[in-house]
């Protein structure tokens, strides 16, 4: 009698077990995973916080919407912590063990090389929401930052023509994005008849903090007559101590403008900005942008991180762009199926926060607005020049040999990601 009693006991357990683990799966089935890949501790912290915070502001407004494909959408927070091989590591969790759909992420090209060969290996997708160095386009990454000529070469085309700069500081935080960009720039300012002596460039590491020497250099760069700007590449924490030794130098934005591709309104919200007034900064958005679509999303902004003070910026609008895409994509495709929805973003479009529209290109990047904004003393900027319309993403330069002859366009019969158009072969990830 007691040894029926145990078993009967052991097969409820065992029953109890199975509907337990039942639930929980169908709990897991009930929701979308969004994965969250941003640093939340370390160098890069004072940008990339504030886009894990978009990511769920996106979330939290789309589920009270009713989610996608009737699931709530579920999000899963790491921190790489500033450490690129973490990055990596942080990825392979959230796809192997966390499984989710999707991950918005990454703000460093470094870091963005790191994960790309883990969502290439296990099939992951990622949208990248920050400007970068281009030269690159795969097929599990769409890129709703700034490639090159949405940003860097429109910079110094707005310094030659509106300014008359004819000396250059390029001045970059030492990795991959700063390298590359400024080699795309070297070229394309020999191509238009500078001579390298005229150019100056110069990288730190992450975090530097002393700069008191190098703006010295800088100053004694552009003391020989002929106009001199700073175009920067400095990411991170060490914009701040960077722009206070110009203040400190006396360097203002008559003498030598500054246009940064990194410093947007949430860097500038740690720092006293008034020696800083008339320096530059080149980008797709600006806070002050005035149209319905901007405050609508700034106030939904300020009610979600309940701080009226909280700034908004450009990898933010870009966040939200690769979001609201990504949600059109599922529901398009009915389905969180990887393949089917990166087939289905191509020639998908939303509205950006400036009045206009961003569109899917079949290399993986969007149609986007370049605006130069001046520094105001409030930590604002004042937009001083604006292309006429949407310019298509590139992913690759028209100015480096070896890029060149390169396109990527990942719809049939091509579908690849580095494309030769005079060899007619692809180099790289190929389907």
């Amino acid at each position: 009698m007691v040894s029926k009693t145990l078993k009967k006991l052991a097969v409820t357990s065992v029953l109890a077990t199975a509907s337990l683990i039942g639930s929980g799966m169908g709990m897991a089935a009930d929701t979308i995973k969004v994965g969250v890949l941003h640093s939340l501790s370390g160098t890069m912290a004072i940008s990339e916080t504030t886009l894990k915070d978009t990511v769920l502001m996106m979330i939290d407004q789309q589920n009270k919407k009713g989610g996608v494909l009737g699931k709530k959408l579920e999000p899963v927070v790491v921190d790489p912590a500033s450490n690129w091989p973490l990055f990596a590591e942080k990825t392979r969790e959230l796809l192997s063990k966390e499984k989710v759909d999707v991950i918005f992420g990454c703000w460093t090209s470094v870091s963005r090389k790191s994960v790309l060969p883990v969502l290439e290996e296990l099939n992951g997708l990622l949208f990248y929401p920050v400007q970068y160095e281009g030269e690159e386009s795969s097929r599990n990454v769409f890129y709703t930052g700034a490639a090159p000529n949405q940003q860097a070469i429109p910079a110094v085309d707005y310094l030659i023509n509106e300014v008359g700069v004819k000396r250059w500081v390029l001045a970059g935080t030492d990795y991959v994005y700063p390298r590359t960009t400024n080699k795309i720039l070297e070229a394309y300012l020999k191509a238009k008849g500078v001579k390298p002596d005229d150019i100056m460039i110069n990288y730190t590491p992450f975090g530097h903090s002393d700069w008191q020497s190098i703006v010295s250099d800088i100053k004694k760069f552009g003391s020989t007559g002929k106009k001199t700007a700073v175009v920067s590449t400095i990411n991170g924490d060490a914009n701040v101590p960077f722009y206070k030794e110009l203040g400190n130098q006396g360097i203002s934005s008559e003498d030598i403008p500054v246009v940064a591709f990194s410093v947007g309104e949430e860097e500038l919200a740690g720092i006293d900005t008034k020696p800083l007034v008339g320096h530059l900064a080149a980008w797709n958005y600006f806070m002050s942008v005035d149209t319905p679509e901007n405050e609508k999303f700034i106030d939904a902004w300020h009610k979600f991180i309940k701080d009226d003070k909280r700034v908004t910026n450009d990898p933010m609008e870009a966040t939200m762009i690769g979001f609201n895409l990504w949600v059109k994509a599922v529901e398009k495709a009915k389905t969180t199926n990887v393949d089917k929805v990166i087939d289905t973003m191509i020639g998908l479009e939303t509205p950006n926060l400036t009045g206009g529209t961003a569109k899917v290109l079949k290399n993986h990047h969007i149609t986007k607005p370049v605006l130069i904004g001046e520094i105001q003393d409030d930590g604002q900027f004042e937009v001083v020049w604006k292309t006429d319309k949407e310019v298509p993403g590139d992913a690759w330069s028209d100015y480096l040999e070896g890029s060149k002859d390169l396109i990527a366009d990942w719809t049939k019969p091509i579908y690849c990601g580095n494309y030769n158009v005079k060899t007619k072969k692809c180099a790289g990830q190929k389907y």
